[in-house]
């Protein structure tokens, strides 16, 4: 009786998450658009600390994330305490 010898290659899932452990401590650049309509060169030369902004968004409005200038999510933002931080609602 012979004996065959198969060798056990790595699953997909395996694989891609190597590769994400190798890169996992990389910087990148993340950021939240809003728009805001008419805001002129004016308005941002008068913005000191502490300005608010309208932006005529409501707060469950979805928002493009991006990394690197490249969309990966759309956000709502939300408070946390005295912070404001943006809920994952939808991976593109």
């Amino acid at each position: 009786m012979s004996t065959a010898i198969v060798s056990q290659q790595p699953r997909l899932e395996d694989a891609a998450l190597n590769t994400w452990k190798e890169a996992q401590y990389l910087t990148c650049d993340l950021s939240v658009e809003v728009v805001v309509d008419r805001f002129t060169v004016r308005d941002l030369l008068q913005l000191v600390r502490g300005s608010v902004v309208d932006s005529g968004c409501k707060q469950a409005s979805n928002l493009p994330l991006l990394v690197n200038a490249q969309m990966v999510a759309w956000v709502e933002f939300e408070l946390l305490g005295d912070r404001l931080a943006v809920r994952m609602m939808e991976l593109v």
